[in-house]
């Protein structure tokens, strides 16, 4: 079978309306997928994380088969709440091994050093992570807009067909976020 976006949207749709064959079928379909963003980011993590791409991929699995009521729009929307789940995940990770190792003291970066490094250190991730959530606290759709993009890898097409509103919106508060992101990191 031919992986095609709607055949994965066909099968979400199912799986969200009960029937538990269209999981098995969605899992081969998306699980290369799943790997792909679980090894973009363990690729950026340092030598010594303790999770691996495959146990990051289980571990979003778990999460999101626990998802029961939600109404999956596309193939697009399935994968942005993966990635999010998965950035959750590392971040959690991350405030663990910084509060076991460091006494919890996050430090400051750029969008730019954080876009080139991710999550290399735990501290940068965390203070990415603080600044999305002050975002959120006043404009929840472009901190949405971030996480689908940056953590994501969603196309400004993708995420705009996920938040329901215009390519051209999307753009525009993508460049916004990143001007505010850039702001709140460097801020001393």
């Amino acid at each position: 079978m031919v992986v095609t976006n709607s055949n994965v949207t066909q099968l979400l749709q199912a799986w969200n309306a009960g029937d538990q064959a269209a999981l098995e079928k969605l899992l081969p379909q998306v699980q290369a997928e799943l790997h792909r963003l679980a090894a973009h980011y363990m690729h950026q993590q340092t030598p010594d994380h303790l999770l691996q791409a495959t146990a990051l991929v289980n571990e979003a699995w778990l999460h999101l088969i626990d998802w029961r009521n939600v109404s999956w729009q596309s193939r697009a929307h399935f994968f942005g709440v993966a990635a999010i789940l998965m950035r959750r995940i590392l971040v959690d990770e991350a405030r663990k091994q910084q509060a076991q190792k460091h006494g919890g003291k996050a430090i400051r970066v750029t969008l730019g050093a954080a876009e080139e490094m991710a999550w290399q250190q735990s501290p940068e991730l965390i203070a990415l992570d603080d600044a999305l959530k002050t975002l959120a606290q006043f404009d929840e759709r472009r901190s949405r807009i971030v996480e689908l993009r940056f953590f994501g890898g969603l196309s400004v097409e993708e995420t705009a067909e996920v938040l329901g509103v215009s390519p051209r919106t999307i753009a525009r508060e993508w460049r916004l976020a990143q001007a505010w992101l850039y702001r709140e990191l460097n801020r001393k």
